[in-house]
């Protein structure tokens, strides 16, 4: 736990002093794979020996959030990968400053550390704080290129997320309210260990509202409709890598905190009320951000509002209780989504420009043609990719517990391939308009990602397959 947290802890203070030197992308690098290493340790101890209580119980580790450690920690590090290459060439092609590197390399740090933070953390009111340090950080990298888009994006992000973790805050207000009388005053009344086992004498009426706060405040971090017009901003704006760990990591860090505020108000309540929020939520947003994908002319804002359907689609699953499907389409959509942004942005790169329009010839580079063509596919649900595992268990699962919701979904998905798949089609083929870098693109970190996501829609491991069994029950 300590070298989970500590690792991007101290590489965030490193570079907040030396994150311009040359050496200072390999050292981000460095830093993001220790964090890595001490995951995989992490996540072993706990599936052999079981849920770890540490730290005065101020930290709380299960097969839920241990996965979801990991699945953070190894986005995080290729990130890294990916962006060694990338920010060297903007340093030239943008002129980067030498404090731009170091706001971006130690930031990129806290971020993760947040993002670790708010999935270890047994404190509620500490989860709060994680999420609004990964707000802080997040707009601030948003904002690195100091122009007039980036700054209106960065502002827009801070506002509406500020207003909506202000929602969540008072959700946890009233939790904290609720347990009070249960179990006293103090600091285990924000425990969540305390609260699930004490969750079937919490006042029913109280959890139910504070649900609704958090889910508001934690699904405009989510991106949820009508919470999201940040997210598209967000993703334009900043550095590829920051849209990368924005849809790979954030999205699903608060998703997250919206899972554990449903299973304390479900055992609360023994009804379907948060299930039926996230259920509406979760439709909502797949059917609204399909049809916006027909207006984007910039390629990091299409798939920002994919971004937004395919969180739509999670929330959908861990409503109707679809939760093993629910966590294997947040692997798959985070490893897909990552390595297209790598994909595109090394494209925007080589074609001096992120209009799709102007983007032709990818394919003259096989790596990032051939990285976004497949990516773009597995997106959209093409067997035998991840995508159309996850997306078909979740179908499947819908037309056995909600029928009525099955057509809306299979209409969204249908419109969101139509709107994507001959955007990139068009920008994959045809003549090369791009020029050559100064520093040669990281192609691995895509074929990683998309190799990964092939083999979970051929075969889920067995251990793999029990660790989502085990999660799934958690969630319940």
């Amino acid at each position: 736990m300590l070298a989970v947290l500590g690792f991007p802890l101290l590489g965030g203070a490193f570079l907040a002093k030396w994150g311009n030197r040359r050496w200072a992308p390999e050292f981000n690098s460095a830093a993001s794979l220790l964090t890595l290493v001490s995951a995989i340790l992490l996540a072993l101890r706990v599936l052999l020996h079981g849920p770890m209580i540490v730290f005065h119980e101020q930290f709380f580790i299960d097969s839920f959030n241990v996965f979801l450690v990991v699945l953070t920690a190894f986005v995080a590090f290729t990130t890294t990968i990916f962006s060694r290459p990338y920010m060297r060439n903007e340093q030239v092609l943008s002129g980067l400053t030498n404090y731009q590197l170091r706001l971006y390399h130690s930031m990129y740090q806290i971020f993760c550390f947040t993002m670790l933070l708010a999935l270890t953390t047994n404190n509620l009111g500490i989860l709060w704080v994680a999420m609004e340090g990964a707000t802080l950080a997040t707009v601030l990298l948003v904002s690195l290129y100091r122009t007039r888009e980036s700054l209106e994006a960065a502002w827009k992000y801070f506002i509406l997320c500020g207003v909506g973790i202000a929602q969540a805050l008072f959700g946890t207000i009233l939790i904290y309210f609720a347990a009070e009388k249960v179990l006293g005053a103090g600091g285990t009344a924000l425990l969540w260990t305390h609260l699930n086992a004490a969750k079937g004498s919490l006042e029913p009426t109280v959890l139910s509202i504070a649900f609704v706060f958090l889910l508001v405040g934690y699904g405009t971090k989510v991106g949820l409709v009508p919470l999201h017009s940040w997210l598209p901003d967000a993703h334009a704006e900043g550095p590829t890598p920051v849209s990368a760990v924005l849809s790979g990591l954030l999205l699903n860090v608060a998703l997250y905190a919206v899972v554990r505020g449903k299973i304390l108000v479900s055992g609360a309540l023994e009804t379907r009320f948060a299930d039926n929020l996230m259920i509406a939520f979760g439709l909502l947003s797949v059917l609204t951000a399909a049809f916006l994908l027909w207006k984007q002319k910039d390629i990091k804002r299409l798939f920002g509002y994919s971004s937004i359907e395919h969180m739509g689609l999670m929330t959908f699953a861990f409503g109707i209780g679809a939760n093993f499907a629910g966590l294997l389409h947040m692997t798959v959509h985070s490893l897909t989504k990552s390595a297209i942004f790598f994909a595109v942005g090394h494209a925007a790169q080589h074609s001096g420009t992120k209009s799709m329009d102007k983007i032709t010839g990818l394919i003259k580079s096989p790596a990032v043609g051939w990285g976004l063509m497949l990516g773009g596919l597995a997106i959209l649900g093409m067997p035998p990719f991840g995508v159309f595992t996850s997306e078909f268990l979740i179908l499947t699962h819908a037309m056995q517990s909600h029928p009525w919701a099955t057509p809306i979904l299979l209409v969204a998905l249908g419109v969101a391939f139509a709107a994507i798949f001959g955007r990139v089609q068009s920008m994959v083929w045809g003549e090369s308009k791009g020029m050559a870098l100064p520093h040669a693109p990281a192609y691995l970190p895509i074929m990683i990602h998309l190799a990964i996501v092939l083999v979970l829609g051929l075969y889920i491991p067995r251990h793999l397959a029990q660790w989502y069994n085990d999660a799934a029950r958690l969630i319940g």
